[in-house]
């Protein structure tokens, strides 16, 4: 009879143990806001396999920051960290301590792989703070343990001396990888370099998508098509590809008419999409105050941001995204 009531016992420990593992969190809007400065952007979220939490990486922008003029707020930053057990309840964690650091330095755009244990960030680096567009950047490349520390390996040699936002995909086949970049120079469009290592770049001078003008391209593999989102500045313009290099646009652009929800009432800006089993799932930024009423005005209202999530829907050979849809998830790790 012990025993019987003993075995009860751990199976109802199990079952309770796995509902509780298993429960979903309905996503808020907006997702995050950074307490620092009040300007999360550009995010890319990846599973901390030591702490076993998700980590989400984002530009800082200091929309808060006062008497900063020009576009210099957008400068002189540093890649905040938020940490979730679940991918929907974040918390501010902390900025990376990258070792990479010149004076007056600017950190943009990261983007982090792990490959054999060993994380990889490929960061867009402004050598400065400026008031305008009309500068340098350059794309670094940096590894770290723990997805805290990084240490600088090297300065990528790309197509030209204003490269940015880097999305790096693992080919099939065991082929390497491939980094796709925005090339600011040949007008905003995505180049790309290959690579047998993560280390040695060997870039390919191509222009892949230049139709229309973008940035921080995300490429993914999802319905057994390769996907690549980029940030057209009227929405989320979808490509999608058979091999890598040749793609199609899809008519419509995603989040582009403003959502219901609060901060989430413009076009959706700069993503990261994470496949989980059979579902897709984006995080973009928004400026919840670039509306219409407030065009050409500068100040902390218009210049804040968030990060905010929705789910990717397929329907004939086309991805959509209802952001308004009411969405409950627990990310599973990868």
């Amino acid at each position: 009879m012990k025993k019987l009531l003993l075995a009860f016992l751990i199976l109802f420990s199990i079952c309770a143990f796995a509902q509780k593992s298993n429960k979903t969190t309905l996503v808020p809007k907006p997702l995050y806001s950074d307490p620092v400065y009040d300007g999360a952007a550009d995010p890319v979220v990846i599973w901390n396999k030591g702490e076993k939490k998700w980590f989400m990486f984002y530009t800082n922008r200091r929309a808060s920051a006062k008497n900063l003029d020009g576009v210099s707020w957008v400068h002189r930053t540093r890649i905040g960290i938020a940490e979730s057990e679940d991918g929907v309840k974040w918390k501010y964690r902390d900025t990376c301590d990258i070792q990479y650091r010149l004076t007056d330095y600017t950190h943009w755009a990261p983007e982090v792989i792990e490959n054999k244990g060993l994380y990889h960030m490929y960061l867009t680096y402004v050598p400065g703070v400026f008031k305008d567009w009309r500068h340098p950047r350059y794309i670094v490349h940096l590894t770290s343990k723990n997805l805290i520390n990084w240490k600088f390996e090297s300065k990528l040699n790309l197509a030209s001396d204003r490269c940015i936002d880097a999305c790096v995909f693992k080919l099939p086949d065991n082929k390497g990888w491939r980094m796709y970049y925005n090339n600011e120079m040949a007008g905003k469009s995505i180049y790309y370099a290959d690579s047998k290592d993560l280390y040695n770049w060997e870039d390919s001078g191509k222009k892949l998508i230049g139709d229309k003008g973008c940035e921080g391209p995300k490429v993914f593999y999802w319905k057994n098509t390769y996907w690549m989102v980029v940030d057209n500045w009227n929405g989320l313009g979808i490509y999608s590809s058979t091999d890598l290099l040749t793609w199609k646009r899809q008519p419509k652009n995603i989040l582009q008419a403003p959502g219901k929800g609060t901060d989430d009432g413009v076009m959706g800006g700069h993503a990261d999409v994470v496949v989980n089993g059979d579902k897709a799932y984006i995080y973009y930024f928004t400026h919840p105050d670039r509306t219409p009423e407030n065009k050409g005005i500068d100040n902390y209202t218009t210049r804040r941001s968030v990060i905010q999530l929705a789910e990717l829907e397929y329907s004939n050979g086309e991805i959509s995204c209802n952001r308004d849809k009411s969405l409950a998830i627990k990310l599973s790790p990868n």
